[in-house]
């Protein structure tokens, strides 16, 4: 009876380990405002254009024990573009660009996330943007986790990735300068 026991209890205490050991899921914090996706891009080689993409939501799952058990989901309402600048930003929906009317969401999925130097992570995942889906690195940083005033528990992350915009079928002539967008995210979700 005592060894019954005794397996009973040892098999408990390994299936709640296991159970500690999953990544945990965690929603993005978009409502209240804890989470950002911008980008910038070249403006002729004389200066930065910036903007961000004011509505998107998302999930991932992160365990700082094994990060490589970790994924991330993120949409984004290629409408909500905003550049500061409404005639840009007008034109920045149009098929010349994000083509908005026919592709309205643009989406990141990960495939994998592996660790790099000093803690920095690599998340690596496909980006679909304008229709056309393309394998993209996000240069990553886990930048801390814990209980927040409100009883809950977060985890914050930033990253950053570069695009070419003919990789994602938009054609229009920039310059050889602005060939390229950088992707700067920065990212705080709500363990669920």
């Amino acid at each position: 009876m005592n060894k019954l026991f005794a397996g009973m209890a040892l098999g408990s205490i390994l299936s709640i380990s296991a159970a500690a050991a999953q990544a945990a899921e965690y929603a993005i914090d978009t409502e209240g405002q804890h989470a950002f996706v911008n980008f910038k891009i070249s403006h002729l080689g004389y200066s930065w254009l910036y903007g961000r993409f004011n509505e998107f939501d998302g999930r991932f799952s992160w365990d700082s024990e094994s990060p490589q058990d970790s994924s991330v989901s993120v949409s984004i309402n290629t409408a909500s573009v905003d550049s500061n600048h409404a005639e840009r930003d007008k034109h920045l929906r149009s098929a010349d660009f994000l083509n908005v009317a026919t592709h309205p969401v643009a989406r990141f999925e990960s495939s994998s996330v592996t660790t790099a130097e000093e803690g920095a992570l690599k998340i690596k995942g496909n980006l679909t943007l304008n229709g056309v889906s393309r394998e993209v690195i996000i240069d990553a940083q886990h930048l801390g986790e814990g209980e927040d005033p409100w009883g809950g528990y977060r985890a914050g992350f930033e990253g950053s990735t570069s695009i070419r915009l003919k990789d994602y079928d938009i054609s229009m002539d920039l310059g050889p300068a602005a060939q390229e967008v950088e992707l700067i995210l920065s990212v705080e979700g709500i363990r669920q």
